[in-house]
């Protein structure tokens, strides 16, 4: 259970990794290590696509291509997953912009060759919400094909926002404490929390809570598949995490919860900041920047052709 393993592993992760994952400086990984065993590699990264307005969510569709977010625009992209021009698939409707909403995590249905649906984490005017999204044949439209969960508070800042498929076929998402603290603990509130729902909208039957969405509280804007606003992975035995402070990806050796050894740094200062990680069918990662976006603190990073997905192989340990 690749999900399983990263709400365990990332959160335990995540409390020594902060500083590199958010918005402040490089960290490091300070807990407890096994050293000693064999540690996977890394080779690339080579470039997929550029000129990408604020990317946010990353998905991938069964014939290898790949679905991105954008959070100021709105719009929804598609990229080849041999790599080149991105292009534009629609924009979803009624999205609040500011500091750090808009439209955030998107996750394709496992059954999209069929139901051609796409989940995605929208910020309102009013509240935010998850929504499904129904993509045309041609890749050329999308319409809002109903709303799953709504009533989640919005705010400048702390949303949250992704969304992850699990092990189990439900929806998980993640939502940020809406910049006030007392929402992770209040059982009212549906921020700070992560989300456990149907892919329907329904509630499963064995959520902690009976006709509850709410799986786990007390958060400060977790994510159900990663340690931080910035994104997260599984590959080969490490958790692969972007930095947005930081610009760099971690990569953290672990075993179950245990990591195995120390937080190594990758392309440091290279791309900026890193936004999203995922791992695409083959294996390889695929690395998001976000430097075109204006919720950047300590002064713009942006460079010609920001923002670009980059991708890097992952070779086994040995």
């Amino acid at each position: 259970m690749v999900l399983g393993r990263l709400i365990a592993t990332g959160l335990t992760a995540g409390l020594a990794l902060t500083g590199c994952t958010s918005e402040s400086g490089a960290g490091g990984w300070t807990g407890p290590v096994r050293s000693g065993a064999p540690i996977a590699t890394l080779a690339g990264p080579t470039e997929l696509t550029t000129g990408l307005s604020a990317p946010w969510g990353l998905t991938f569709l069964p014939d290898g291509s790949a679905l991105v977010s954008e959070r100021i625009t709105g719009l929804i992209k598609r990229i080849p997953g041999t790599g080149g021009a991105a292009t534009p698939v629609g924009i979803v409707p009624d999205v609040r912009v500011s500091s750090e909403d808009g439209l955030l995590g998107i996750v394709a249905s496992p059954d999209f060759a069929t139901d051609r649906t796409v989940y995605a984490s929208v910020s309102g005017a009013e509240q935010n919400r998850i929504v499904a999204l129904r993509i045309s044949a041609d890749y050329r439209s999308l319409t809002r094909e109903r709303v799953l969960l709504d009533g989640i508070e919005t705010a400048d800042r702390h949303h949250g926002g992704r969304l992850a498929i699990g092990p189990d076929g439900n929806l998980w998402g993640g939502t940020g404490d809406a910049f006030e603290p007392e929402n992770a603990a209040d059982d009212a509130s549906l921020n700070g929390k992560i989300l456990r729902i149907r892919p329907d909208g329904s509630i499963p039957g064995d959520n902690p809570d009976s006709g509850s969405p709410v799986y786990s509280s007390g958060h400060r804007n977790v994510h159900p598949d990663d340690a931080s606003p910035s994104g997260a992975a599984y590959a080969e035995g490490s958790l692969w995490i972007g930095a947005l402070g930081g610009q760099r990806l971690w990569q953290l050796p672990v075993d179950g919860s245990e990591a195995t050894g120390a937080a190594i740094a990758h392309f440091e200062g290279d791309y900026g900041r890193i936004r999203t990680v995922e791992v695409a069918p083959a294996g390889a990662l695929w690395l998001v920047t976000s430097n075109t976006d204006r919720a950047t603190w300590g002064g713009p990073v942006a460079r010609p052709g920001d923002d670009r997905i980059l991708r890097a192989e992952v070779l086994p340990p040995g």
